[in-house]
């Protein structure tokens, strides 16, 4: 599973130069959410999880804070959730997550980066059956067992905890996520999370090494970032270029 992180880490690194973007997808996501569950982190842990991951990823304050006061007002957009799935260049499985105000301008773009890349388009389903619905949390340490007994004395349940270069990787069912970061942070005081985050890991990977296949992927994870109503991307590619 420890590939999970490096996947993430260098999809980040592709998008990092698109700031702007970037903050509107949060902003796009933490409107919802505090819309949905109620403006006060401390009562909507989704939020509190949301508005955590955003400081990480430096997203201002300013730009939080706006998201939050527009929900607190009446009316507003209407966005609602979109998850389309299929099969991505190379064979690859993928989930694409989108928050969208028009349907099918949403389709449209997502329908796009698979026909252009020769992919396919599947049904509900069709990749998310070969993902687990995980929190994910990386840190630097080096003894996997210490943080399992940690962990298991906490009662937390684990899913899996891996040591690989230097970066301890726990993995939780999704449910879990706020009891896996107290029993951390409390045994840990010190502890820096690397990533911290409720994600789909793949149960495996497909591995991509054609040269035509790989710019494809690359075309295609291009076209899903270009859109304004995708919010994340989950794969199981594993390129070899």
């Amino acid at each position: 599973m420890g590939r999970a992180y490096q996947n993430r880490k260098a999809d980040m690194a592709k998008t990092a130069g698109q700031k702007t973007k970037v903050y509107s997808k949060y902003g796009k996501e933490i409107y919802v959410v505090a819309k949905n569950g109620g403006t006060d982190p401390d009562g909507n842990l989704a939020l509190r999880r949301l508005i955590e991951k955003a400081k990480k990823d430096q997203v201002p304050t300013h730009v939080i804070n706006n998201a939050i006061d527009k929900a607190n007002g009446a009316g507003g957009e209407n966005y609602e959730p979109a998850r389309y799935e299929g099969f991505g260049p190379g064979g690859c499985m993928v989930i694409v997550d989108c928050l969208t105000d028009n349907t099918n301008r949403t389709i449209k773009d997502v329908r796009n980066a698979f026909t252009k890349t020769n992919s396919k388009i599947g049904g509900v389903g069709s990749a998310s059956f070969m993902f687990d619905h995980q929190a994910l949390f990386v840190f630097k340490g080096d003894d996997e067992d210490a943080i399992l007994e940690l962990l298991m004395m906490a009662d937390v349940d684990v899913t899996d905890v891996e040591c690989e270069d230097g970066l301890v990787s726990v993995y939780a069912p999704h449910t879990e996520f706020f009891k896996v970061k107290t029993a951390l942070s409390e045994e840990m005081p010190d502890i820096t999370f690397e990533m911290e985050e409720i994600t789909w890991i793949p149960q495996d990977y497909k591995e991509i090494s054609d040269e035509d296949d790989i710019a494809a992927f690359e075309k295609f994870m291009g076209m899903l970032n270009d859109s304004d109503d995708v919010q994340n991307i989950y794969h199981n590619a594993e390129i070899k270029g």
